[in-house]
């Protein structure tokens, strides 16, 4: 476009002098000069790339690119040196090259950081794109997640089971019994169906949860479950995932506890290791844990590496003597109580 420009700024000089129209020559001269930065734009931008201009970075990178843009008008200057030469005979406007190198270098280094601002401007746009697709990516998979475990606690033989172990409750006339198991229930429903929900909550709201899951599941199965959680108090206020553990300790009830008549040890842990949080979801049943049930080790898989990249990943390791343990390892980020909008209280 630039060249384009600059040969009908050329045309119309002369239409406007009244003079002798500027011949092809000339034309081409003040188009082709232009062709010449054309192709050392591609340059131009990686350098960008290589070398952004951050608030940071400025006092390493500046330099390094006003180097460059003397570097690249003397390479314009030369190219359009050999253009004029070729075109009439000598050098632009009958000076040598370093006449023609000093005289454009100002314009060159200013022509250079224009191309280096839309190169920014090019990628500032591009990563706010992106940015604007991996959170709508996380959304949806929240919401995927948030039907998950609706599904999961909700599907017709969870609410038979619950409502028909009110029902002993209520005939044996535990009301007080009763009532618990229906306020969890309640509770549960209320949290999994609120739109306002954060990606991240601290882990001792994301607990609070499991709790209430397990005291409904505790009022089915009587003295066969046995939980037990082992977190340290330091780690409360890490952020986690929401619903991350509540899909593992429904795997692991299913696949441990539905396949026995005796007592099913469940074992949640929490801790910081290094830079990471590390939880664990371990049973002695006697099923393996496996993905795709519910809402699945993949999906959690998939979460924990859209979160947080190379740094979530989730193991599944079976024990020999039964049973299995999901460990999941992320980075540990404390998180403030408004932040995480109160876990599962109010």
């Amino acid at each position: 476009m630039p060249a384009i420009l600059a040969a009908l700024k050329e045309y119309a000089q002369g239409l406007i002098g009244g003079g002798d129209l500027p011949g092809w020559r000339a034309l081409v001269w003040e188009g082709g000069d232009w062709l010449v930065y054309a192709f050392l734009t591609p340059a131009v931008f990686w350098l960008g790339r290589r070398y952004p201009l951050t608030r940071g970075s400025l006092g390493r990178t500046l330099p390094r690119h006003l180097g460059a843009s003397i570097v690249l008008c003397a390479g314009w200057a030369l190219g359009g040196s050999l253009l004029s030469l070729a075109l009439f005979r000598h050098t632009p406007y009958g000076g040598g090259v370093l006449s023609w190198f000093l005289t454009s270098l100002p314009f060159g280094v200013a022509v250079y950081f224009a191309v280096l601002g839309v190169e920014h401007a090019v990628s500032y746009f591009v990563e706010a794109r992106e940015r604007e697709t991996q959170a709508a990516r996380l959304e949806s998979q929240l919401a995927q997640a948030r039907l998950g475990a609706l599904r999961m606690q909700l599907q017709p033989h969870f609410l038979f089971n619950s409502l028909n172990a009110i029902t002993v409750i209520v005939r044996d006339r535990d009301t007080a019994t009763a009532t618990r198991m229906l306020e969890q229930l309640g509770e549960m429903l209320r949290r999994v169906m609120r739109a306002d929900r954060p990606q991240e909550i601290r882990l001792e709201d994301e607990l609070d949860f499991v709790r209430q899951y397990l005291g409904i599941e505790q009022v089915r199965f009587s003295d066969r479950l046995r939980p037990e959680f082992a977190v340290d108090p330091a780690v409360l206020g890490a952020a986690v995932p929401e619903f991350l553990l509540q899909p593992l300790v429904e795997n692991a009830l299913r696949h441990g506890l539905a396949k026995r008549v005796t007592a099913t040890l469940l074992r949640i842990e929490a801790r910081h290791e290094g830079d990471d949080l590390i939880l664990s979801v371990i049973d002695d049943g006697p099923g393996p844990v496996e993905a795709g049930e519910g809402v699945g080790l993949g999906t959690t898989r998939e979460r924990l590496a859209t979160l947080y990249g190379s740094r979530g990943r989730l193991d599944l390791v079976q024990n020999p003597d039964g049973g299995a343990r999901v460990t999941v390892r992320l980075p540990y980020r404390e998180l403030e109580q408004e932040e995480g909008g109160g876990g599962t209280r109010g």
